[in-house]
């Protein structure tokens, strides 16, 4: 008797979860790749002293490249809620310690985060700029932050880190970030 009830257990327990499974479009493993632009300095005319380039032309952008080259570095590196280090970390650890590694203060987390900036549209994103969404139909605030590592015409790259693949970089055309996108903000 005890048997057949693990056995009509079990296959409940299988049979349920089969049907309960939401189905993924992750599809193969993904890899990008954003180059960080490099500012050469240039020579002057006589070639004899290095001129550096003008620190107003460009900063924001050289910072943000700098800042995703960060968070890129800790692609693969496993959730943890509230980590912050190689070992484990969460969305927001983990654009918290991207940016003050380049000496820009984040709040720790996301919704607080949501609050600085100037919130812009879809269609202004640039790289740096902040992705926020909400992933709960129960939360009534923000809980997610991604990093823009890439725009072109067609889609949004961001990475961000998920509670079951870690910290990768996502599509915001993907169906469930496209759902749960709030706003995006810029800070830089």
């Amino acid at each position: 008797m005890v048997r057949q009830l693990i056995l009509v257990f079990s296959v409940f327990l299988l049979v349920g979860c089969g049907a309960v499974k939401k189905r993924t479009t992750y599809g193969k493993s993904r890899q990008v790749t954003v180059g960080a632009s490099t500012i050469k300095p240039a020579l002057s005319e006589d070639a004899t002293e290095i001129e550096t380039p003008d620190p107003s032309v460009d900063t924001n952008t050289h910072k943000a490249e700098q800042v995703i080259n960060t968070a890129l570095s800790y692609s693969g590196v496993r959730y943890k809620y509230g980590g912050t280090t190689s070992k484990g970390m969460d969305c927001s650890g983990l654009l918290y310690i991207s940016f003050s590694r380049h000496e820009i203060d984040l709040p720790r987390t996301s919704h607080m985060m949501a609050d600085l900036g100037r919130k812009i549209r879809v269609d202004e994103v640039e790289k740096g700029d902040l992705l926020f969404f909400k992933t709960s139909s129960k939360g009534k605030r923000i809980n997610h932050v991604g990093l823009v590592v890439s725009v072109s015409k067609q889609e949004i790259k961001f990475i961000h880190a998920t509670t079951s693949r870690g910290v990768i970089v996502s599509s915001l055309r993907e169906g469930f970030w496209n759902y749960a996108f709030v706003k995006a903000t810029r800070i830089l």
